[in-house]
């Protein structure tokens, strides 16, 4: 059963500080469909503007994700200690990048690579839909997510 949050437990982002956040880590999740079911892989990633890059091998599962689909992109920063943290959800399409002129472009970009064979594509999300919450300890010390 899901507890629901009260205004002490959470704070709403706005997109600015979505796309804020999502600037500070490397690695996040993608969630997209794989023969028709929900598929969640984590990668390194980066930002171009708005626009979520991610620099992937060609047999990758998330090159399937690029044929134009609705995807979600899910970032979070959690500390169990202090029973806070962050959490980003950008949502929008995705589509892998064949235009040479934008790929020049993206290999400028200071991409982090966590895993070899890294490179040889780039998935690009562009979010239309932002959703965030800061996370914080209630005042009684008990966390609940």
């Amino acid at each position: 059963m899901m507890s629901e949050l009260s205004s002490t437990d959470h704070a709403v982002l706005d997109r600015a500080e979505c796309l804020r956040l999502l600037a500070t880590a490397a690695v996040g999740r993608i969630v997209f469909t794989e023969r028709a079911l929900p598929a969640v892989i984590p990668v390194s990633y980066g930002l171009d503007g708005e626009r979520i890059v991610i620099k992937t091998s060609a047999g990758s599962a998330v090159v399937g994700a690029g044929r134009h689909a609705i995807v979600a992109f899910q970032v979070d920063e959690l500390d169990r200690g202090s029973h806070t943290g962050w959490s980003v959800v950008a949502t929008g399409p995705a589509r892998l990048c064949i235009d040479q002129v934008e790929i020049a472009h993206l290999d400028r970009l200071p991409l982090p690579a966590w895993t070899p064979g890294h490179g040889e594509r780039y998935l690009l999300i562009e979010p239309e839909l932002f959703t965030g919450r800061m996370l914080r300890a209630e005042a009684t010390g008990v966390f609940r997510p």
